[in-house]
């Protein structure tokens, strides 16, 4: 595990094996075809993560139609993870149905997981990777604050739209004060090119030009 390099946006995920509540895993090759999201949480059995843990169940299903699986971690043993999930479907009446790794430390520390100004537990990192098992986003909050998971949620879906229509995502899209849920094509290379697709697209000018997600683009 020391040999490992953090990863940085646009690489490939380092090739890990961990144990969890659902078994070992190698990641990312047993999620190979699809999205996934590695979180970490500071410990079992805190409030706040009990909060996301309950918050990115009862959005699992809507992450799995976008071909995106859900894998916990923290440092902490199986048998605590496995107690951890037991109580939250004890009482809360939730199902933690997504793999939580057990890790001794070496995984979070070889993702960055840990920083040194915040303790030794991890802070609460997020980890994007698609479907083929490039790293495209890392979040990084600190232990006091929760995640907002719908904007994870929303994280994959502007990734995939502009993975498949080779556009740009606003800002708050789908609800961009500028243009709404339309989305940016990219730039012009060139003047002629400009001036040809101000002329056949929305925009504000010849660099800023925006089109309903299913409008082909022209050449």
């Amino acid at each position: 595990m020391s040999d490992y390099k953090f990863p940085s946006i646009g690489e490939k995920f380092p090739e890990i094996e961990v144990q969890t509540t659902l078994g070992k895993m190698n990641l990312p090759k047993d999620l190979e075809g699809k999205w996934f999201i590695l979180f970490s949480h500071p410990a079992d059995f805190t409030p706040v993560c009990t909060t996301e843990f309950v918050a990115f169940q009862k959005r699992y299903e809507e992450f799995k139609k976008l071909n995106c699986e859900l894998v916990g971690l923290s440092i902490d043993q199986v048998f605590s993870h496995i107690k951890w999930v037991e109580w939250i479907k004890d009482n809360l009446n939730v199902e933690i149905q997504y793999p939580i790794i057990a890790d001794d430390g070496d995984v979070a520390k070889a993702l960055g997981m840990i920083h040194a100004g915040k303790g030794k537990n991890t802070v609460r990192a997020v980890f994007i990777v698609d479907d083929n098992s490039v790293l495209r986003a890392i979040l990084y909050y600190p232990q006091e604050l929760g995640r907002n998971f719908d904007e994870i949620l929303r994280m994959i879906k502007g990734l995939q739209v502009a993975d498949k229509n080779k556009v740009a995502i606003p800002a708050n899209w789908p609800n961009n004060e500028l243009i709404g849920n339309k989305v940016i094509i990219p730039p012009a290379s060139d003047i002629k090119a400009a001036f040809y697709k101000k002329g056949r697209y929305e925009n504000y000018d010849w660099w800023f030009l925006y089109k309903d997600i299913d409008q082909k683009e022209e050449e």
